[in-house]
């Protein structure tokens, strides 16, 4: 009796054993596609918050060149033994430049630097590289000769460590533009500019400038290239600009206005960062836009690294949070018109207004604009009355523009009810979803789209991060437990590609001296640049897009968060190439095997790229970019299938060859 009781029990164990070794199977199937993946399916958002644009990407180095700050020496220091009274006057010209009114006075006495000079603290400091050429301008005025500027880079000390020597050329009292380059003898992080006059003499000066030689494709007034690099090397399918709050503006006289970040740069006018004063706990008093950084260059820059556009149009709305301050229906003409005058200076020929403005900057052929987003973060039935004036003028004579309707702050509650129904009973092209949550709601939320209409509106996940200590806390991290988080989250929006058609994580640039918001994607002092965990999970996100949607199931389920698995997969016919992404949220390793079904044969080698660490709070910093980066490995594929060992905390994407 015991010997059948033993024999029975061995068999039963075995026979469990077997089921579940059975339970630990993923079937992934090539040829059951699901859902088609849209080419701009993973983006990047930009917002100039955290100095992201002045001071950040947009290369200039001299902060409030043209002192047209609230305070107008603020960044400067005015310094000289032969200073006097008067010397050195903030004048302004009024109505003849209103854009760009104030400029400097500057009559000199000396032939020394110690006898006048004016020195620029630049953003958090000036980021100098040995050897490297910095292009120096300036506007200036003058009626005789005898005046020389001297142009100098300096450390803490005052030491020079790059200089040039400008020479006016012009003597007719006329406003004239005038550049030099010269190269800095060593690498500093916290430089400074100074200029300093030679001579007696007269002299009014504006917009005195210094830009690093090495922007991006060198383009004089250009863009850092480094973070472009970042960018660029995520291969985003879009970029939205320019945010974002700043769109709505703190009230309605500083909401983003495109039209006037176009044309010359010394003819946008500079206006206050909505940032300056958002939070208490990061106050920013010198934090403005000079809109050096503008529509044309952000279309550019889509252009660059292959993204398709997104401007974000304000549509009557001051930010909801701050002033709520509206524009009566009845006078929302100008706002509308900027919308379709946007899509000509884009999309127009140069023989239209817009296109003609478009290519006397320099760029005849169109920008080839599919969609727009009309408000930001805005609600309530304010936003529906407005939103469907929009989308009457705009589609009547555009409609092949996709736009995209904001359903609010929340993922959920009455406001994001009654935005979302609406919109879809208006048949919405795009419904923008914003999430900042904790962790623990990204892993619970992979299944979020999976019963969302296929046939109806579709989604733009356009602002979302896992925030480890509750929103907007200054104590937040860019840590491996967030970034996990959102990388399984992921695997639902690629899973329901017929639903979700674009996503982005937010925010995307932050300065260490200088933030408002944490968490960020991509962080930077004045030389360095380097990539947080968020990073490398949006990065392998768009490197592994793939073209389709294919099936990929346990025990008949999707994997979503079963024994903390998260699940999807792909193919990407381009490269003939089965992509299949798994995450690992748990602290124990974990076994699968996969079994591609279907007629698709595999090759006998794949790849295994890895992102894991032991450890939740692990960061990258600058002195360690790497801490949590991805790696790569070799796999073994043996008749359609493959074991798998899932690391604790890991994300593992398998790229595999198919034959047929």
């Amino acid at each position: 009796m015991l010997k059948r009781y033993l024999i029975t029990t061995i068999a039963a164990c075995s026979l469990l054993h077997a089921q579940a070794q059975k339970s630990k199977t993923f079937v992934v199937n090539p040829d059951q596609i699901t859902a088609q993946v849209q080419p701009e399916m993973w983006g990047v958002f930009f917002e100039d918050i955290n100095m992201g644009a002045d001071g950040g990407i947009y290369a200039e180095l001299i902060k409030n060149r043209s002192f047209e700050f609230y305070k107008p020496f603020m960044g400067w220091t005015v310094q000289g033994q032969k200073k006097q009274e008067g010397d050195i006057l903030v004048l302004n010209k009024g109505e003849a430049d209103a854009n760009n009114p104030r400029f400097l006075r500057v009559v000199s006495r000396g032939s020394d630097k110690a006898d006048l000079s004016l020195t620029n603290e630049g953003f958090k400091g000036i980021g100098v590289k040995k050897d490297l050429n910095y292009d120096f301008s300036i506007y200036y005025r003058n009626a005789s000769p005898g005046l020389k500027l001297h142009a100098e880079l300096i450390d803490s000390t005052g030491r020079v460590i790059g200089t040039g020597v400008l020479i006016p050329e012009h003597q007719d009292n006329q406003w004239r533009k005038q550049s030099l380059s010269f190269s800095a003898s060593e690498t500093l992080n916290k430089a400074k500019f100074n200029l300093w006059f030679e001579g007696a003499g007269q002299i009014d000066l504006d917009q005195i400038s210094l830009f690093p030689g090495d922007t991006w494709k060198n383009r004089k007034g250009g863009l850092r290239r480094d973070m472009v690099q970042m960018l660029a090397d995520m291969k985003p399918g879009f970029i939205r600009f320019p945010g974002g709050c700043i769109v709505e503006g703190h009230e309605l006289s500083t909401r983003y206005q495109w039209k006037k970040t176009i044309g010359p740069v010394e003819n946008r006018k500079l206006m206050v960062n909505r940032w300056n004063t958002e939070f208490a706990h990061r106050p920013s008093p010198d934090y403005y836009q000079t809109f050096g950084l503008g529509f044309y260059e952000y279309f550019q820059l889509s252009e660059d690294i292959g993204a398709e556009p997104l401007p974000i149009l304000n549509c009557g709305m001051a930010c909801q949070f701050n002033t709520a301050e509206l524009v009566p229906v009845d006078e929302l003409d100008p706002y509308i018109q900027d919308a379709l005058d946007l899509v000509e200076f884009a999309n127009g020929d140069v023989n239209t207004t817009w296109g003609k403005v478009r290519a006397d900057m320099g760029h005849p052929e169109p920008f080839h604009l599919k969609m727009m987003g009309i408000g930001n973060e805005n609600w309530g039935p304010q936003y529906l009355e407005r939103l469907a004036l929009f989308t009457k003028a705009v589609k009547s004579k555009y409609p092949e523009i996709k736009l995209v309707n904001s359903s609010g702050t929340d993922p959920n509650g009455e406001r994001f009810d009654l935005l979302n129904q609406s919109l879809r009973k208006a048949k919405a092209d795009i419904i923008d979803e914003h999430y900042y949550r904790s962790p623990e709601w990204f892993l619970e939320n992979a299944r979020r789209y999976d019963n969302y209409d296929r046939n109806g509106s579709k989604v733009f996940a356009g602002e979302y991060a896992a925030h480890p200590n509750g929103i907007v806390n200054p104590r937040d991290k860019n840590n491996w437990k967030s970034a996990i988080a959102e990388a399984a989250f992921m695997t639902g929006l690629e899973r329901n590609a017929a639903v979700v058609h674009m996503a982005s994580y937010a925010p995307l640039f932050a300065n260490v001296e200088g933030w408002q918001w944490t968490p960020d994607m991509i962080w930077v002092d004045n030389l360095s640049v380097y990539g947080t965990p968020n990073y490398y999970v949006q990065q392998l996100y768009s490197l592994n897009k793939g073209t389709d949607v294919v099936r990929m199931l346990e025990d008949g389920q999707i994997i979503a968060g079963q024994d903390s698995i998260y699940a999807s997969a792909v193919i990407d016919r381009n490269t003939k190439e089965l992509i299949i992404k798994v995450i690992n949220a748990s602290s124990s390793a974990s076994n699968r095997e996969i079994n591609i079904a279907g007629g698709k044969k595999l090759e006998a080698k794949g790849r295994l790229i890895l992102l894991q660490n032991q450890d939740l709070n692990a960061v990258n910093t600058f002195s360690n970019a790497v801490n949590v980066s991805p790696k790569e490995q070799s796999l073994t594929i043996k008749s359609n299938r493959l074991s798998l060992q899932l690391k604790p905390y890991s994300f593992s994407v398998i790229r595999i060859k198919m034959k047929s």
